[in-house]
């Protein structure tokens, strides 16, 4: 299959391409800086032993993660950030396969 085809993207807004730093240079960097601290917030979630710490520490990742999503979602809306669309078998094996895996727990949350 045309993996061309299977590319959801915008029209990408141009930007100039020069040596300096562009709008889209300084949004992507911006980008990775949030997936970084979204990771490490959640390290710091899963580490905290008081409950008022962790209290701001998940309202401050909740904050860190509201804008990681929003500079995707600008840089998705610029065209500079596409994803891939994947085909329903594909999606159906993997389905299955995780169901099966919570087969064999030893009891299911539902």
């Amino acid at each position: 299959m045309n993996q061309q085809a299977n590319k959801i993207q915008n029209p990408e807004t141009s930007v100039p391409k020069t040596p300096q730093m562009n709008e889209r240079d300084f949004v992507n960097d911006q980008l990775t800086t949030e997936k970084y601290m979204t990771a490490s917030y959640n390290i710091a979630l899963n580490e905290a032993s008081n409950q008022t710490l962790y209290q701001d520490l998940a309202t401050i990742f909740k904050e860190t993660q509201d804008c990681q999503r929003n500079l995707y979602n600008l840089m998705f809306k610029n065209g500079w950030y596409g994803v891939e669309q994947e085909q329903q078998q594909k999606i159906q094996q993997t389905y299955q396969q995780f169901t099966g895996y919570k087969a064999q727990l030893p009891y299911t949350i539902q």
